[in-house]
């Protein structure tokens, strides 16, 4: 059996579409019909090398998406043969599978225990969640990394009671994903900071109370409009850049406001603090997926954000084929995306 896939084959290099042959399963290990696939800024990280050095090339790459079982291996107990999955980079209980790799014409390509830019692929058993079979699959797809991470940081890191504050930097997937739950907490004000109008018009529709285009204004004067001068509760940074991180944990509070950190940096790179604001009782912390257990989590946002399957749809920015891969890594690249999947025909309902 065979697959297309879109692989890394060189770093800062255009995405390349081969045509794979299909391992036989290992232990622990499932074949999965790929539906949809979330594309999400740790891709483009690993394709500019910001991590540095990639040992594993050429390799497969993606971690968010939702599919349907074809078969099961050896061990295999949490699916079974026409279920459908949640993909995820987090893992789960089940089988903690070993890597595999895909033979191609004059290639062999690696591959981790979760890839999704392929129409077929090999997952670990503890990174598939199984879901109702009614649960629209293109939607299905962002809790497998924005929806878990997102609302994750929301409900998991920062337990956002009714009428606190939240300052969301960076609107993308994660972003978006975060001002759900917080609207769903009751949280107020809701104070989402980016530098796109399209972006931030998606983030007042999903229930931020207030919108900052940090290209029109300093964002931390026109916080301090908002809430006065006391900080907020809560902040959450997604955009992965320094000066935003540092910003983030300027906006909030003394004693007991939070910031969380959820961009990444390209390796190497440091922020500055204050050592005074951590004294004076300012916390920061980072977040592994927002602390989520995807088994636990999954299914619970699920019932919470895709109970009105039109519910998410305003997160997906872009679609596209497997073909045009390429292009969604540009426009994700140049800021353009709130979130972007990648459609494969066939299972696409």
């Amino acid at each position: 059996m065979k697959t297309l896939a879109a692989i890394l084959v060189q770093l800062n290099a255009p995405l390349e579409i081969v045509e794979l042959e299909i391992p036989s399963l290992k232990r622990g290990q499932v074949l999965v019909q790929i539906a949809y696939s979330g594309l999400c800024h740790t891709q483009l990280n690993e394709w500019k090398g910001s991590k540095g050095p990639d040992p594993f090339l050429p390799h497969t790459l993606g971690h968010e998406g939702s599919g349907i079982v074809l078969e099961v291996g050896e061990g295999v107990t949490k699916v079974k043969p026409g279920d459908h999955v949640v993909l995820s980079w987090l893992k789960g209980t089940g089988l903690d599978a070993p890597s595999t790799t895909y033979q191609g014409p004059n290639i062999t390509v690696n591959s981790g225990a979760i890839s999704t830019f392929l129409e077929k692929a090999v997952i670990s058993e503890n990174r598939l969640i199984p879901i109702p079979s009614e649960i629209p699959l293109k939607e299905a797809a962002l809790l497998g990394c924005a929806i878990p991470t997102g609302a994750g940081v929301v409900m998991n890191n920062m337990q956002i009671k009714e009428g606190q504050s939240v300052v969301i930097f960076g609107v993308g997937g994660i972003g978006l994903s975060a001002i759900l739950a917080a609207k769903h907490a009751k949280a107020n004000p809701i104070i989402a900071i980016d530098i796109r109008s399209e972006k931030l018009e998606k983030a007042e529709l999903l229930g931020a109370t207030h919108i900052v285009n940090s290209l029109d204004c300093n964002p931390l004067t026109k916080i301090s409009e908002i809430l006065g001068n006391n900080g907020s509760d809560f902040a959450l940074e997604s955009v992965g850049r320094k000066e935003v991180m540092e910003m983030a944990f300027q906006c909030v509070r003394p004693f007991g406001g939070l910031c969380v950190l959820a961009g990444n940096l390209p390796k190497g790179e440091k922020i500055q603090i204050d050592p005074f604001d951590l004294i004076k009782g300012k916390k920061i912390i980072g977040t592994w997926g927002g602390g989520a257990n995807i088994d636990r989590d999954v299914p619970l946002f699920a019932n919470i954000f895709l109970k009105d399957a039109n519910f998410l749809k305003p997160m997906i920015s872009h679609e596209v084929k497997l073909s045009e891969i390429n292009e969604l890594m540009s426009a994700l690249n140049n800021g353009q995306i709130a979130r972007g999947l990648i459609g494969f025909g066939g299972v696409c309902i």
